[in-house]
């Protein structure tokens, strides 16, 4: 046999060992099960991903809720505030009708840091909404019972594309109801803090002077209640406290500053005079 002969057989059994090694691990039940394993990882993290983007426009639809809600300082018109602001939670629940969708079947915890970030959101902005409505803080199961779904509109969470177009239709939602932990809401709820903080400052520069008082006082019971729970509770709510001090803080500041130098202030100028107060009050816990 020549040599040429021999190179060529050689590389034919080379081709047919190749091919049976294929073919051995097609078979294989350890190959075929890590197939199984990757069909599964690759399906929880595009699900992973789909609940990152819902929790993205949640934060974002509740971030304008908010922002809407600051205005109820500057405007003698409340009501037509809440109401628009009641039609931006209802956008909102259809996206958490979403998520509640995408978590049907599975363990909510395994996806829990993808959709945290906006659920936390959209308990600040209701829970802000319902305390300008009732004056109190809203409960966990009257924010769960938001989220059951039984009668909403349809999961397609886009606004009319007119600002006087029509609402969308009223439909059933097959998502299962969706339930709020409580330590997300223990989270937007220490946020809230800080947005009532700055209402009061807004209050007090339309020359409204009994709103810093009923925050003042509202506020300290939010502390005395997050001061119970102290460090047995969730790490995040711990972190939280210290800003909920702060904000207890200015409120109490601005409320001092109104009781004994109220009278020689112009209405017009407290706000100024509470800014610079706080921009004092920060620089000093950036030097501590």
């Amino acid at each position: 046999m020549s040599k040429g002969d021999a190179q060529g057989c050689l590389k034919k059994s080379g081709g047919l060992q190749e091919r049976d090694a294929s073919a051995n691990a097609s078979s294989s039940p350890v190959i075929a099960a890590f197939k199984v394993f990757q069909q599964e990882l690759d399906t929880k993290h595009d699900k992973h991903e789909r609940l990152v983007k819902i929790s993205r426009d949640i934060t974002i639809e509740s971030k304008r809720t908010i922002f809407l809600l600051h205005r109820v300082t500057s405007v003698t018109d409340v009501e037509s505030i809440l109401k628009e602001s009641d039609v931006k939670l209802d956008l909102v629940r259809r996206k958490i009708a979403q998520i509640a969708e995408e978590l049907k079947g599975e363990d909510i915890y395994q996806f829990h840091r993808a959709f945290t970030a906006g659920i936390q959101e959209y308990v600040e902005a209701v829970s802000f909404q319902h305390y300008i409505r009732h004056r109190t803080l809203i409960s966990l199961e009257e924010i769960n019972a938001m989220l059951v779904f039984t009668e909403a509109q349809s999961t397609d969470a886009k606004e009319p594309a007119e600002e006087d177009a029509p609402p969308p239709t009223v439909t059933a939602v097959s998502a299962p109801p969706f339930q709020v932990i409580p330590s997300d809401y223990l989270l937007g709820v220490a946020d809230l803090t800080g947005e009532l903080m700055r209402m009061c400052i807004g209050s007090v520069g339309n020359g409204d002077i009994d709103t810093p008082f009923q925050l003042s006082q509202f506020l300290r019971q939010v502390h005395d209640g997050f001061s119970y729970i102290g460090n047995s509770g969730p790490y995040e709510v711990s972190k939280k406290l210290h800003t909920l001090r702060q904000s207890l803080a200015k409120v109490e500041d601005a409320c001092y500053a109104l009781r004994v130098r109220g009278s020689e202030i112009p209405k017009h100028m407290l706000a100024d005079v509470f800014a610079s107060r706080d921009a004092m009050m920060d620089a000093d816990e950036g030097v501590a």
